[in-house]
């Protein structure tokens, strides 16, 4: 049966029949442009869907007629670029890390691809000046736990800190609180005698004979009676005023009670010997290498 059309008095457009609270719609078609820019895209997308890769099977995705991949492009790209980086720097491959430094070319070409990996490695935790965070080492001054020699940087960047490598460097902080070797009273003592040791003033009341007394028995060993630290051990030295996790009595007490193992990873099995070489040169040069 068929209905008889309603349009509009004003704008003479016939209306769908469609009213809400007395608001009747237009059946107002769509722009020809925008209907022809529809149609076209329909039509590249199909033709694009048989070209290109498009679709995601379980292990693989529809590749297309042309067989492109993008991966395979960035990965050519990277393994160029790593070819170029390689015929660039294989003056650095047999030179001392010492040659490279009085040698303007390679020190050149070492400074700049240290700074790249510096950025892609390691910024994220020393930050993108090197300039550390807390519980992240500041490799602008000259406080360095395992030494800041070219050999010694490039040995730590090749095994890491804590790291699974068999030839990483180890040294642990007990964890005085949480394993029950001190209670929490031995705890603030010993911290209280540890902030005198950097000229600190300790807490009002504080029992520093107690604190000495322990200090010696427990963290001499590692620390030095003087609190001095020793490198061999990657122990802190206590009376420098630089601290790496805080030198607050709270943040003090905090590291006798929790011990301290921050891990760097080792980067010989993921960065090739240049790059490593251009690091260690890179991070010496910021301003703490000694």
């Amino acid at each position: 049966m068929a209905h008889d059309k309603q349009v509009d008095d004003v704008s003479g457009v016939e209306m769908t029949g469609h009213e809400w609270d007395g608001l009747r719609e237009l059946n107002n078609p769509l722009p020809r442009w925008w209907l022809w820019t529809f149609y076209v895209t329909c039509a590249w997308a199909v033709v694009y869907w048989v070209l290109m890769p498009s679709w995601p099977l379980l292990d693989d995705y529809l590749r297309g007629v042309r067989g492109h991949s993008q991966r395979a492009v960035v990965m050519e790209e990277v393994a160029a670029l790593q070819a170029q980086r390689a015929t660039a720097g294989a003056g650095l491959q047999e030179v001392s890390l010492e040659e490279i430094q009085q040698t303007p070319d390679l020190l050149q070409f070492a400074m700049a691809n240290g700074a790249a990996a510096f950025g892609d490695n390691c910024a994220a935790c020393h930050g993108s000046g090197g300039q550390g965070a807390t519980g992240y080492p500041n490799l602008n001054d000259d406080v360095w736990l395992w030494g800041g020699t070219l050999d010694e940087i490039h040995q730590t960047l090749l095994y890491g800190i804590r790291a699974e490598h068999d030839e990483t460097r180890m040294g642990d902080m007990p964890a005085f609180g949480r394993d029950g070797i001190l209670n929490r009273q031995e705890i603030r003592a010993t911290a209280n005698h540890v902030l005198t040791l950097s000229g600190q003033e300790p807490e009002e009341g504080a029992d520093l004979a107690l604190g000495e007394e322990l200090f010696v028995n427990n963290c001499a060993a590692c620390h030095g009676e003087s609190g001095e630290g020793m490198r061999e051990l990657g122990s802190a030295n206590l009376a420098d005023h630089e601290w790496l996790y805080g030198g607050s009595l709270q943040a003090v007490m905090a590291s006798i009670d929790q011990g301290r193992a921050g891990v760097m990873p080792a980067w010989d099995a993921r960065l090739d010997p240049v790059t490593i070489k251009s690091l260690a040169v890179y991070v010496h040069a910021l301003g703490g290498g000694e």
